[in-house]
């Protein structure tokens, strides 16, 4: 017979025993010993943080026999308690709605038995895990037992979807959430059942787990259970790397100063060997946004889940080298590249790139319209000879304007000059943004890719469509117009505004006007000889 995951062998058997969820652990106890219990009660929160376990307890304090009335704590003992605890309880049915939504399966596993006395205990307890997945005419034939359910009967409801819950079967139960655990609770967690099971563990392998499992119980045990199966001896903090795919803190440290220190040979050599030992690049994404989790607490002097004090001052060292603004920027950043790299074809290369992008300093420090380098200004250059050229002026236009004086500023009648095609700055800034924007869609860089900077006052940056379609659509846009606003300050935009119109047209040439003769004329002999000479302005064929 297989032996029992650690996650079923170390399930809560008390109140005590639960983790992480005092709030949920008092109101119940407090609810059973004033007498106060409710007849339905849904549990929310996250996978792997109690729920099911918190029904079974209170089915058992509810039924236990070691007094006369429900309990606030189950002895364990007594053979209800048992019972329970081995799921053969006659007395709590169980209904997984994942596999079992339909109708059918409602009315015969909870509808007709509601109406039968306990055999042994005091309550008939009804537990159903995931009920959002109960289909829609379950839901209905569901309310109205569990609206006015006979004074035996107790529902207990589990969800990790409580919006998917119909708020008509919300409205009647007692509703209690349950929260992921901390990192301090799972490594707690992590400790007692490793010296239960005899295994030696070091503290920073555990946290590593701890984190890993994003505040559920359940994931941590099982994650733990891996390392312990293919580990030769102790669970090492190394072994935990190599298990889940992470990658050093050591390692992430150094990738972060060669990114502050601009130094792209270095990070390409070390995501190299990062590839060749097996990382995955979603993986390595994951472990720079972890550390740069704790080196934020380490620069703001937060006391995070490390309590050594040589680990903290390294943490502490690394931070200040990198500084407060550029650990925010790079979390953001990476952020936004861990969000894309699911839709990337080729993750390895496209990541390489991202990171090698943040050598750059953030864009709260760069100038609002700083002088560009000479590969930009060449880049600059490319752009414009892509441009169609203006059509050509008459000479004697082109005579006139070089008479007249140079003006740099056009004058409005009221407000600061309108300043055209200035800054080159401004316009990198631009080329910029559009070069960011046009990644997220296929619709974005078609209307944005022959834009261009045509004006710029003290407040407004004229931005040039072709087309006038194209302008509109950009404005109007709810996902694409934040996603440019937001590149616009991330490139150095600062707070200018974004003023969107249309090229001119150009004025077609006049065509000659031909009065138009109705089809329906009646016309015959001279007078359609007479209209046919007129029509055609000269003389007509006479037939031969």
């Amino acid at each position: 017979m297989p032996d029992l995951a650690l996650y079923r062998k170390y399930r809560s058997q008390t109140f005590g025993d639960l983790v992480g969820q005092d709030h949920v652990v008092r109101t119940i106890q407090n609810a059973i010993g004033r007498g106060r219990i409710a007849h339905a009660y849904l549990f929310t929160g996250p996978r792997g943080t109690g729920k099911t376990s918190t029904a079974r307890l209170l089915a058992k304090a509810l039924n236990c026999q070691s007094a006369d009335s429900p309990v606030s704590e189950p002895c364990n003992v007594c053979e209800t308690c048992l019972s329970i605890m081995n799921g053969n309880s006659l007395d709590v049915h169980e209904l997984d709605a994942a596999s079992e939504s339909g109708v059918d399966k409602v009315r015969e596993s909870i509808i007709e038995a509601v109406d039968y006395r306990p055999a042994v205990g005091r309550y008939r307890v009804f537990i159903i895990d995931e009920v959002h997945d109960l289909s829609t005419k379950a839901f209905d034939a569901l309310l109205k037992t569990i609206e006015e359910p006979p004074s035996h009967v107790v529902f207990v409801l589990a969800t990790t979807e409580y919006s998917k819950v119909p708020p008509t079967i919300r409205s009647r139960c007692q509703r209690h959430e349950f929260h992921r655990g901390t990192v301090q609770d799972l490594v707690k967690r992590l400790e007692t059942v490793a010296k239960a099971e005899g295994i030696e563990a070091e503290t920073a392998a555990l946290g590593a787990i701890a984190r890993m499992a994003d505040g559920g119980y359940r994931d941590a045990l099982t994650l733990l259970e891996q390392a312990m199966v293919t580990s030769d001896g102790p669970v090492t903090l190394q072994h935990v790397y190599d298990q889940l795919g992470l990658v050093p803190d050591e390692t992430v440290d150094n990738l972060l100063r060669s990114i502050a220190g601009a130094d792209v040979p270095q990070i390409i050599t070390m995501l190299d060997s990062l590839y060749r030992l097996g990382r995955d690049p979603r993986a390595l994404l994951e472990s720079l946004l972890l550390r740069l989790g704790d080196l934020t607490l380490a620069a703001y002097g937060i006391e995070g889940t490390h309590v050594d004090a040589t680990i903290s001052a390294a943490m502490t060292s690394t931070a200040r080298t990198i500084g407060v603004e550029r650990l925010g920027h790079y979390r953001s950043e990476l952020a936004v590249a861990h969000a894309k790299i699911r839709e990337v074809t080729i993750p390895k290369v496209w990541l390489e790139a991202e990171i090698i992008r943040l050598t750059r300093e953030p864009a709260a420090a760069q100038p609002v319209n700083p002088a560009p380098p000479a590969a930009a200004e060449r880049k600059v250059e490319r752009a414009k000879m892509r441009e169609p050229e203006p059509p050509r002026e008459p000479e004697k236009k082109r005579e006139a304007k070089k008479e007249s004086p140079p003006a740099a500023a056009v004058v409005r009648e009221a407000g600061p000059p309108l300043v055209v095609n200035e800054p080159t700055g401004i316009e990198t800034v631009w080329r910029r943004v559009v070069a960011d924007v046009s990644e997220l869609s296929r619709t974005a860089r078609e209307r944005l890719m022959a834009t261009r900077v045509c004006g710029q006052d003290a407040k407004t940056v004229t931005i040039e469509f072709t087309r006038q379609v194209d302008a509109d659509g950009v404005r109007g846009n709810s996902k694409l117009m934040p996603a440019l606003l937001e590149a616009w300050q991330r490139h150095g935009g600062g707070d200018f505004a974004l003023e969107f119109v249309s090229a001119p047209k150009t004025q077609e040439p006049s065509r000659p006007h031909v009065e138009k003769t109705a089809v329906e004329s009646i016309l015959e002999g001279d007078s359609l000889v007479e209209a046919t000479r007129e029509i055609l302005g000269g003389e007509t064929y006479q037939q031969k």
